[in-house]
């Protein structure tokens, strides 16, 4: 590629993935999609283009473009790339306060993790600071995947 893709576009297609949905770039015209799984097995299927709505007959065309040139497309980071404990944890230690730090480290122990960690930022009024540092956390996965895959990127 010989273009910069935009690392907003890369980190917004990051955090719309699901388990239902992909995003890939197009390493041809730097182009980000996101496709489902129904839109793949659409296409795997040979189901006629005629029984979907016209706005997923483009993703399902993106689809088999996709599965037919697999080479021209790279996925992006998954959240299982994105490790979401991790950076809880990181955050968890980040915290100046040891008594706040341990609090929100214990919080991330065991089952409901992730609501009890939600509950207590909201408590403590660290909210704005979680998403701060996570949103930083994604910012660098999608730099270190820019790099090792060789795509030129620009920050705005």
């Amino acid at each position: 590629m010989g273009f910069p893709v935009k690392l907003k576009e890369i980190i917004k297609a990051v955090e719309f993935q699901s388990d239902e949905i992909g995003a890939y770039l197009n390493k041809e015209t730097g182009e980000i999609v996101t496709i489902s799984e129904e839109e793949f097995d659409a296409v795997e299927d040979q189901d006629p283009l005629e029984n979907y709505p016209e706005w997923e007959q483009d993703n399902i065309k993106i689809a088999r473009e996709i599965l037919d040139n697999e080479e021209n497309f790279l996925n992006l980071p998954t959240k299982h790339d994105i490790h979401e404990y991790q950076i809880m944890e990181g955050f968890c230690l980040s915290v100046k306060d040891r008594e706040v730090s341990e609090e929100l480290y214990g919080a991330i122990k065991g089952k409901r993790a992730f609501g009890r960690f939600k509950e207590i930022i909201e408590r403590l009024g660290m909210a704005d600071e979680w998403y701060k540092y996570r949103d930083e956390a994604i910012k660098r996965i999608a730099i270190d995947w820019c790099k090792s895959n060789h795509i030129e990127f620009e920050e705005e």
